[in-house]
């Protein structure tokens, strides 16, 4: 028997031979070349820069220069306002850095009690919950409401964050064409009527700036027993007569199930959320993963959204100088002959489509080099494989340095080609 022991444990005379280690890195080559050949034409990258300092919601400093701000998502101008500032130093003071703990456990701070009920105020629904980041929000919501056996409907432009909640949970996937009513009313009529169903829409899709036709998307998910979750991240603070986004614009808050949004954008801070009506809403804290598994939110940021969240209740003259900027950037681009993404000023983002990676990446960096920073998108973020150069306008932005950014704009597209 001992020696049965000992010959079974015993390393094989001849081992097979062992596979060559398979390099999991391998498959980004491409990525890697491409930026390496974006860098040897001595541009700088436009994916790796650094804000040495920033000064203002419309002004930072980079590489040594200072320079216009034109590519955040700080649409509302929140993050230097005085008392969000000084909420958060308190509540730095009081609570600490961190909560070490998730929601379900120890992380659950005044504060984030505060920031729910703020959500709740200025949405005028009965429920609210926030997650650790916007992108949870829809990982969550959208892998916990629509199970195995239920559907999911998207536009085809959905964010990723969409695209990954679908992923994440266990539902049919139904695409439909970006922004086409009747596409969603024909791939509805399709499916049984049976399972549970969930429509998810966006009120501004942030690579093009367009809007939704929401009010008539919504009344074809009614039609066809659908729940719909919106979502808002894009416009936030500005959309609607008390700034809700484009379905309150738009006059469908009654018949909107869900609405997800960020801190990220209009707020500025960080951090997600979704409000509802629905009343057995309070049972998603019980069932989602994103929401359960994760750390909470430090109190200082929840008590810079809170304290930001009601003070945008109030913002009606920033919105409405919002509005007045992005008209004006719009209007100024379009009459020099840029390709915009949107024939009319939809939103706070105006997209400048560009022929080709080389030509966007010259003009943003002429942009950058004459003090103004916007954002370059390519594929895959960008619709039917576009360049652009993306822009984002904020409520902080003066009328100066608004004819500031046009100048910019018709010297760099005159220098680069892109305009004549």
């Amino acid at each position: 028997m001992t020696d049965a022991i000992q010959t079974a444990d015993a390393t094989p005379l001849n081992p097979a031979p062992i596979a060559p280690e398979r390099d999991l890195m391998s498959k980004f080559d491409p990525l890697i070349n491409e930026r390496q050949k974006l860098l040897d034409s001595g541009v700088t990258d436009p994916f790796a820069i650094v804000m040495d300092e920033v000064k203002s919601p419309t002004l930072a400093v980079i590489k040594g220069r200072e320079t216009i701000l034109l590519g955040t998502y700080n649409y509302m101008g929140m993050t230097f306002d005085p008392d969000v500032i000084q909420a958060g130093k308190d509540a730095l003071d009081q609570f600490g850095s961190g909560t070490n703990g998730s929601r379900m456990l120890n992380g659950t701070f005044r504060d984030h009690m505060a920031a729910e009920q703020a959500l709740r105020d200025f949405y005028g629904t009965t429920g609210a919950i926030v997650f650790s980041t916007g992108y949870q929000a829809n990982l969550g919501m959208i892998s916990t409401l629509a199970g195995k056996g239920e559907y999911v409907i998207l536009d085809a432009d959905s964010h990723a964050s969409i695209y990954d909640g679908c992923s994440m949970g266990n539902a049919e996937i139904v695409r439909f064409r970006h922004n086409s009513v009747e596409d969603l009313d024909k791939r509805l009529g399709r499916l049984p009527a049976e399972p549970g169903k969930l429509v998810v829409l966006e009120g501004v899709y942030s690579m093009l700036g367009d809007i939704a036709p929401l009010k008539e998307m919504v009344e074809v998910s009614k039609k066809h027993g659908c729940m719909v979750l919106v979502d808002e991240a894009h416009s936030m603070g500005f959309f609607g007569p008390n700034g809700r986004g484009v379905y309150e614009a738009q006059g469908v808050e009654d018949q909107v199930d869900f609405v997800v949004g960020t801190f990220s954008k209009s707020v500025g801070t960080v951090g997600g959320f979704c409000v509802s009506n629905h009343p057995k809403f309070e049972a998603i804290r019980l069932a989602c993963r994103p929401y359960i598994f994760t750390a909470s939110l430090p109190p200082s940021v929840v008590a810079t959204a809170a304290t930001s969240i009601r003070k945008l209740m109030h913002a009606h003259n920033k919105r409405q100088h919002l509005w007045e900027n992005a008209r004006r950037v719009h209007g100024g681009l379009k009459e020099m002959g840029f390709k915009l993404g949107t024939e009319t000023p939809d939103s706070a983002i105006i997209a400048v489509i560009l022929e080709d990676q080389e030509r966007a990446v010259m003009m943003w960096q002429a942009l950058l080099e004459s003090g103004l920073y916007v954002n370059m998108a390519r594929p895959p973020a960008t619709p039917a494989g576009t360049y652009l150069l993306r822009c984002s306008l904020c409520a902080e932005h003066t009328s100066e340095q608004v004819e500031q950014i046009l100048g910019m704009f018709k010297a760099a597209g005159q220098a680069t080609g892109a305009i004549g």
